[in-house]
């Protein structure tokens, strides 16, 4: 009897320990995967297997041909990163991207320089991720919906060149100094056209909500679609920014929704603002997904017994028209501290 024991119990170890090794190669394989793709990235950018200091010439010797190009890339943030101290020893401007020049000068063949008219978007954005990988910003772009869709690094930002020139106000409804910018026209990272006019040129079902008669002011320019959402990726739903929940992205700036209440809303814990609000837009005051306040709160209290959430406590509440506005007595209805019916 006690040898069948010691049988069983040599068959449970050994199980596990071929699970255990099982487990940790296949996590060993799925996390050496990106870092294989951005050190072949890093490679085939910057220094090649053959990698030689005397092949490098500089972004100068560029300038003979591409004349446009460069005059245009002597105004980005790449061309001056040469002047800074943390990138001393690394190789900067044109070459970090497109490797040494040396061979692609002296012969003309365009073969002898890497370019970027043929690859795919992924490849691409790997040669961006060579360097901008490593931040929490852009730490998630390999499993963010952009990059499962084949959208790359420069189908939104322009290495080569920003847009220079006047750049007046180009709509009295662009109400802030910051965002009065005119239409397909950026300031920042480098973007091809304006934060949020690049988005909704691939968006395009979300700028009708932004019309709405009560919406988030984004068209106008008082916020960006990039102050809610990271475009470089996320853990939450629709790429949100921060990961502490479905409703974070909301409370940075809604902060008194917040809590910690004391008899908390259930909805708005577990479902998110959500629930009840449409994020971009509404037909709605506050956003609502219901025109009568009253409709809004029977899709959970409803008058029949037994379906959805625990009816209100009291008597039969009136859904006449002037009685319909549940939030008229139950004021904080997000929470509150004082009263289980949300009364204050």
């Amino acid at each position: 009897m006690s040898l069948n024991r010691i049988t069983k119990a040599l068959l449970i170890v050994a199980v596990l320990i071929v699970a255990v090794v099982w487990l940790n190669s296949r996590s060993f394989s799925q996390s050496a995967k990106p870092a294989e793709l951005k050190a072949a990235a890093a490679r085939s950018v910057a220094q090649p297997e053959n990698f030689n200091p005397a092949d490098y010439v500089g972004s100068e010797a560029c300038k003979d041909c591409h004349e446009d190009q460069f005059k245009a890339y002597s105004k980005t943030t790449h061309a001056h990163l040469s002047a800074m101290s943390s990138w001393k020893g690394k190789v900067t401007g044109c070459e970090s991207c497109h490797g040494p020049g040396k061979a692609h000068i002296e012969e003309g063949d365009p073969a002898k320089i890497i370019s970027f008219k043929n690859k795919s978007s992924k490849e691409t954005a790997e040669t961006c991720l060579a360097c901008h990988a490593g931040k929490e910003e852009r730490n998630n772009f390999r499993r963010g919906e952009h990059w499962r869709n084949d959208i790359g690094c420069t189908d939104c930002h322009s290495p080569h060149s920003e847009k220079i020139g006047q750049n007046p106000a180009a709509s009295n409804t662009l109400v802030t100094t910051a965002n009065a910018e005119k239409p397909g026209f950026s300031t920042i990272r480098m973007l091809k056209a304006n934060d949020p006019q690049l988005c909704i040129s691939c968006h395009g079902e979300v700028k009708p909500e932004f019309t709405s008669p009560f919406h988030h002011k984004v068209l106008e320019g008082m916020m960006r679609c990039s102050d809610c959402h990271n475009p470089h990726g996320g853990f939450e739903l629709k790429q949100t920014r921060l990961a502490t929940g479905a409703d974070a992205t909301c409370i940075k700036c809604h902060a008194d929704k917040q809590g910690p209440f004391t008899y908390e809303h259930a909805p708005v814990k577990t479902e998110g603002c959500t629930a009840c609000h449409t994020p971009h837009g509404s037909s709605n005051n506050r956003l609502l997904r219901f025109s009568a306040v009253n409709q809004l709160c029977l899709t959970c209290h409803s008058v029949a017994h037994d379906v959805g959430a625990q009816e209100p406590a009291g008597p039969q509440h009136n859904q006449n028209a002037q009685y319909g506005n549940c939030t008229a007595c139950h004021v904080k209805i997000h929470g509150s501290r004082t009263s289980p019916v949300f009364f204050r």
